[in-house]
């Protein structure tokens, strides 16, 4: 007796299909719109207004405040007024007072502040509905000019680009070493990457609160960083399958690290910048020089896959500086715009760039340790702790 092999049927998609498709979304439609327009048999009304205006962030100028607002609430409203430390304020908003959901307004109240003063500030809105901001010090908002540009790239090239470049400079001594040294290198910079994972993802959940609601920044996180991971993820997998080259899968590797330290340093540069924007030139000053200890490890980081390897000093640069300089992209966006949303999107996609890499360092320690014959060795384990430890006691400078 002959089996016959069962052919797989093509799938078609029809006219048919699509009718069947498209009327469970149309009776939901009529769900909805039975709902909103019999209110569920309720026949209940609020009790008050639900508003939410969230200030997004705020810019002072010579003899003048603007409050960058957004309406995150479920209706339109209206702005009343504005009394800044318990004044009455005259003001104009642009585009308009009446502020649609999930609309942004700018607020200007002509108002002759003193540098390094404190002041509060209520917004009001028709429905008598208070909202607070507080600017803990008055400082004129930096301006994109040609002086304030430079000197945050400069904070960018501080922080970002030359610890970097100085960490990828003990190649040569590094090359050096042993094969189990090399395989603790590795291990400790799988240990550099998951504190930088844990220390990127903080980072997001902290800007995430300060996302307007409606926004979701916990979703926005889960978004960037589990799409960033799984893209990354299959563009590794085609390259293994395009070449066999074990070093040209290593460079890919530290390519890949460099990116996701990239993100992150992006990050570090934005919280510098919004401290700047905001007259924290305490803080700020304080962030860079933390921030210029503690990423002289990174640069190790990078070189740990590649130390068996030549890549050529050319690579090496632009390793550097792709690991180095979103540093400065972010010094600008936070010195002049400080945006909670991009900080969010970045610091995810950084930190699921950051896991991926860590999954492909793992992989090659175990090909490595394969090879010696072992599972687990000490090598490792010391290797892992040891860059978790690096990166907490520099942190000690910064936190």
């Amino acid at each position: 007796m002959t089996q016959t092999t069962p052919q797989p049927t093509k799938s078609r998609f029809t006219f048919q299909t699509l009718i069947l498709l498209l009327i469970p979304v149309i009776l939901l439609a009529g769900v909805i719109t039975l709902f909103l327009t019999t209110g569920g048999g309720l026949e209940l009304e609020s009790a008050a207004p639900v508003e939410t205006l969230d200030v997004e962030r705020y810019t002072l100028e010579p003899n003048e405040i603007t409050l960058h607002v957004r309406n995150t609430g479920p209706e339109q409203l209206t702005i009343a007024n504005v009394i800044i430390n318990d004044a009455v304020m005259p003001f104009t908003v642009s585009p308009s007072v009446d502020v649609p959901r999930l609309g942004r307004a700018d607020i200007h109240v002509n108002y002759a502040w003193s540098h390094g003063e404190a002041y509060g500030i209520r917004v009001f809105t028709s429905n008598a509905v208070p909202f607070d901001v507080e600017i803990p010090v008055a400082f004129e908002t930096p301006q994109p000019d040609a002086k304030t540009f430079w000197s945050f790239t400069l904070i960018g090239l501080y922080v970002g680009v030359i610890p970097v470049l100085l960490g990828i400079f003990w190649f040569p001594s590094l090359r050096q070493l042993g094969r189990r040294t090399m395989t603790f290198l590795m291990a400790a910079t799988i240990g550099l990457l998951i504190f930088l994972g844990l220390d990127t993802l903080a980072e997001a959940l902290e800007f995430a609160n300060e996302v307007p609601s409606a926004f979701q920044g916990i979703g926005l996180i889960g978004i960037g960083g589990v799409t960033t991971f799984l893209i990354l993820e299959t563009i590794s997998r085609q390259q293994a399958g395009a070449t066999g080259d074990e070093s040209q899968r290593r460079l890919a590797v530290a390519f890949i690290i460099a990116v996701g330290i990239g993100f992150h340093n992006l990050g570090e540069g934005l919280a510098i910048g919004a401290a700047y924007n905001v007259g924290e030139i305490a803080l700020g000053t304080f962030l860079v020089v933390g921030f210029i200890i503690q990423n002289i490890t990174e640069g190790l980081g990078i070189i740990a896959p590649v130390l068996r390897d030549k890549p050529g000093i050319g690579r090496l640069a632009v390793m550097g500086l792709i690991g180095g300089a979103p540093a400065i992209l972010g010094a600008w966006i936070g010195g002049y715009a400080p945006s909670p949303f991009l900080a969010v999107l970045f610091l995810a996609i950084g930190a699921g760039a950051i896991f991926q890499v860590i999954y492909e360092i793992a992989k090659l320690v175990q090909k490595d340790l394969e090879r010696e014959g072992s599972v687990l060795s000490g090598a490792v384990v010391s290797g892992v702790l040891s860059g978790m430890l690096l990166l907490w006691v520099t942190g000690l400078l910064i936190k």
